[in-house]
């Protein structure tokens, strides 16, 4: 049995802030740093509670991705290196919100182990039984790190901390640690080995080193968002100059620059703006940018006179379909017997993207709530699963089935073609690095430059608002957050707003990584677009208790 009084001790470090309520949400838990110790602490338990549950590696990051530098967060890795299943995190939250240590031990005893299952901790494959923590660039990450140490140790499970990694390098390490039995824990090099690998197998040859005609067409510059992807970006660079590519990375993080302010993949994407340090950035120059933690990725080009040509996470989700598309058209048809392949989008897709998907290349499409693990396990049902939020999060998941029948044909170009490309698309979550090798390369098969891309479709106009009102659970919505149900009459008040509009498309939903409501709408010109959302977001206002300034 457990010693529940280590556990107890251990706990009485770590007290929870009164008035402090966390909840476990679609990006695991996330606040002001300075309220988090507790939360991490225990988050460190149940982590440390799954792997003895699972007898399997775990894995913690502690994060607040492309949320202010003074914020921070922490989510739990399940041994396959996805999420922690949905269905555990009521008890995640419940745990979080213990007002003292026994309750702490309560919930442990009660809800997290049964009788069944209570014991010493056993081996993980014939290893000790660890879990893997990673954390971002945050000044608060030592400290949250210490809390999440204690409490993987209170239940006597080894800890192994990677330092500062991106959010997917964590889950790509904790999904090979549980692949051979008894080896050492993986190196942080295995991650580049794999993937960075299978970027320079499928470019072998130099057949890829012209891409499409314009001055600067060798150069990306990319946009770090003075974040950890960075530091493990810049390990690519001689992989790319290699291949003809010269990457240049700006805010660093060595200059100042304060993480993700007016930088970094979500503050491009909603403000269609040039982030910081790239005011020198010729027009028509390839860029992209990254978040905080690397797990989100846009691309963009100036523009002459000021703003950008944007190319967010459903720009990527069409490049990626169509060049699927035409390597499976070259695979033998009993290859793709009972093969299913879908596109994954929320409603924050653009109307256009939907168009294109349905109406030009004739995929399936599944619609979702927001939010990285519904999008994920929707991708998983087909054969080829591929998603990618509008925000720039997502990847394109090859099941079992499809690779085995991939291998089984390997001799075959196509064939092998995917199989690299399964490898080289980081397989357990949305993967910034893991996206722009992805693009760079289908970029230089297809010759084509960021316009040649662009040209694939038009996006509709739209326009993201964010407001406070007095309680954020008040907005309830269904049909894939496409509909909002509570307060009673709002949708009502939406729809008939949208029926003046062209084209127009709007809906609201509570974040789930920050206390505010979210707007977003559509319409066939920009000043409509914007119109549109402020109405939008005046009845959410009126009729939700906003909080501040009327819009």
């Amino acid at each position: 049995m457990f010693d529940f009084n280590i556990v107890r001790k251990a706990s009485s470090d770590y007290p929870k802030p009164a008035d402090f309520h966390p909840s476990y949400g679609t990006a695991g838990f996330r606040s002001k740093a300075t309220l988090l110790s507790s939360t991490v602490f225990r988050c460190g338990l149940l982590a440390a509670s799954r792997a003895i549950l699972l007898n399997s590696h775990t894995g913690l990051m502690i994060t607040a991705s492309h949320n202010p530098v003074d914020d921070n967060g922490v989510k739990m890795v399940d041994p396959n290196g996805g999420m922690m299943p949905q269905s555990f995190e009521a008890v995640a939250t419940e745990l979080a919100n213990c007002e003292d240590d026994d309750a702490v031990v309560a919930v442990l005893r009660d809800r997290v182990f049964s009788p069944m299952s209570s014991g010493s901790p056993r081996s993980a494959a014939g290893g000790a039984l660890t879990v893997l923590i990673g954390h971002d660039t945050r000044p608060s990450a030592p400290s949250l790190l210490a809390a999440a140490l204690a409490g993987v140790r209170a239940l006597a499970v080894h800890a192994h901390s990677y330092g500062c990694v991106t959010t997917p390098q964590l889950h790509f390490l904790v999904h090979s640690a549980n692949q051979i039995p008894a080896a050492p824990l993986p190196q942080l090099q295995s991650y580049f080995d794999v993937i960075v690998g299978a970027f320079l197998e499928l470019t072998k040859g130099g057949e890829l080193e012209a891409a499409g005609a314009g001055s600067n067409s060798s150069l990306l510059v990319v946009d770090c968002a003075n974040g950890v992807g960075a530091e493990q970006l810049g390990k690519l660079v001689p992989a790319l100059e290699s291949l003809g590519v010269e990457m240049q990375l700006r805010n660093t993080g060595r200059g100042g620059g304060q993480l993700n302010y007016q930088c970094g993949a979500d503050f491009v994407q909603k403000d269609r703006l040039l982030p910081t340090e790239m005011n020198d950035v010729p027009v028509g120059s390839r860029c992209c940018s990254v978040d905080g933690d690397a797990d989100r990725l846009v691309y963009f080009s100036p523009l002459k006179g000021g703003g950008i040509s944007l190319l967010d996470g459903d720009k990527v989700a069409m490049l990626a379909a169509v060049y699927i598309r035409d390597v499976m058209e070259l695979l033998p048809a009993e290859l793709l017997h009972d093969i299913q392949v879908c596109c994954v989008q929320t409603a924050y897709a653009n109307g256009a993207a939907t168009a294109y998907l349905q109406n030009i290349l004739r995929l399936p499409t599944v619609c979702t709530p927001t939010g990285v693990k519904y999008l994920h396990e929707a991708a998983h049902n087909a054969d080829l699963g591929i998603y990618f939020e509008s925000n720039g999060h997502g990847t394109v998941l090859f099941s079992k089935t499809f690779v085995e029948r991939l291998k089984a044909m390997e001799d075959h170009p196509a064939a092998k073609e995917l199989l690299l490309l399964s490898q080289l698309i980081n397989q357990t979550v949305g993967d910034a690095i893991s996206g722009i090798l992805l693009i760079e390369f289908i970029l230089r098969r297809k010759r084509w430059t960021l316009q040649d891309w662009q040209a694939l479709y038009t996006d509709l106009p739209s326009r993201q608002l964010k407001l406070q009102v007095a309680d954020r659970s008040s907005i309830t919505t269904a049909d894939a957050e496409r509909v909002c149900i509570t307060p009673a009459g709002i949708q009502d008040a939406i729809t008939r707003v949208i029926s003046g509009f062209t084209h127009g498309r709007a809906f609201v939903r509570p974040s789930g990584t920050e206390d505010a409501v979210r707007v977003y709408a559509e319409a066939e010109i920009q000043e409509q677009a914007d119109e549109l959302a402020r109405l939008v977001a005046r009845i959410v206002y009126d009729m939700a208790g906003g909080v501040g300034p009327r819009p």
